[in-house]
């Protein structure tokens, strides 16, 4: 594991040089009642563990299990489909064609979007992301493309032909032009973390797992705005993709390189421009975890009876890796801890 524990000087440049792009939305009551008239829509639990506390030396760990979320085993279901469903209360969502990219679930979330508001969905993947979850896509209708050896090239050929063809392009990251549907986007995530606060008092520590970073901004931001300065927020990615962990030691957004991660989720080489604005601000803590810290993550899930992948368990394999550096995160024997369980174990 590795760890960076941000600097104000850090924060202020990253977000001096982000100064044209927005901040992340707090606001979860306009998701909340839009996404309430879905059939399946309903709160995911939160579950208390007494042994990962008693793995972790800590004295609680609470997570918030997103598997059961809208049937689609993800807290993606909350982003991608709200962008659709606010587009079918418009009128623009029936006819159209949502193209993206997709290193997972937010290409779900694209493709059960665009089947329940009549629109039809592209979905363009790498070559690393297995063929099984593919299938899932096209389960849901969606017309299903491989471009690329990692998640960058596929998004950049999602963005020529939606340019191409004239489709919506709905990426879950953000770029210098590109900000407003994925600042909707990340909106729909405020949810997940709303229904914490509403649920528990503040935690000591969030971990929260980080891709190009949209469900880890949204949550810091919403638990900032509820919770003001008290819990230590600690951002996780792959050691192999430290998109947000270079952008905010360097002072601005860096684009990085290496091989690929089997935390395939997370495995996000640029961070989006508004995740990244708001972690500089709201996160304390960024750490990096290697590919045998994330299997072994996994791996305690499951015997638990929280079974997850890598990624959906990247902020239970930080905890138990810091276990062993208790300074390096302020943890200890009354740290109150909050994971999320961001997704379910099947690929």
């Amino acid at each position: 594991m590795k760890h960076l524990s941000r600097t104000h000087a850090q924060a202020e440049a990253v977000i001096d040089a982000l100064s044209d792009i927005p901040w992340p939305s707090t606001d979860a009551g306009a998701p909340a009642a839009l996404l309430s008239r879905c059939p399946v829509a309903a709160p995911t639990p939160l579950v208390q563990s007494a042994e990962l506390a008693r793995m972790a030396g800590v004295a609680e760990v609470t997570i918030k299990d997103e598997r059961p979320r809208m049937g689609l085993g993800s807290f993606k279901a909350l982003g991608a489909a709200y962008v659709i469903a606010c587009d079918a209360a418009a009128g623009s969502a029936e006819g159209q064609t949502y193209v993206t990219a997709s290193a997972g679930n937010h290409g779900l979330s694209v493709a059960a979007g665009a089947q329940a508001f009549g629109a039809t969905s592209v979905i363009y993947l790498a070559e690393t992301v297995p063929e099984t979850f593919a299938d899932r896509l096209r389960g849901f209708g969606a017309d299903v493309r491989r471009h690329g050896a990692v998640y960058e090239d596929s998004m950049a050929e999602a963005a020529r032909v939606a340019e191409a063809q004239g489709w919506a392009l709905l990426s879950d990251s953000s770029w210098p032009g590109y900000t407003a549907i994925p600042h909707r986007l990340m909106e729909g995530y405020t949810v997940l973390m709303q229904e914490v606060v509403d649920a528990m008092p503040a935690p000591t520590h969030i971990f929260l797992q980080a891709g190009v970073g949209g469900l880890a901004a949204a949550c810091a931001a919403v638990a900032r705005a509820a919770w003001g300065d008290d819990p230590r927020i600690a951002v996780v990615e792959p050691h192999v993709a430290p998109a947000i962990f270079a952008s905010v030691e360097a002072g601005g957004p860096q684009v990085t390189a290496g091989p690929s991660s089997d935390m395939g989720r997370l495995d996000c080489k640029e961070p989006s421009l508004i995740a990244l604005k708001g972690l500089a601000r709201d996160a304390t803590d960024f750490v990096l975890i290697t590919e045998a810290e994330g299997a072994h993550g996994s791996s305690v899930a499951a015997t638990v009876g929280l079974p997850s992948t890598p990624s959906g368990a990247a902020g239970l394999a930080a905890l138990l890796a810091s276990a062993d550096q208790r300074r390096t995160l302020g943890l200890g024997d009354t740290s109150r801890v909050l994971l999320i369980l961001s997704e379910d174990a099947s690929e």
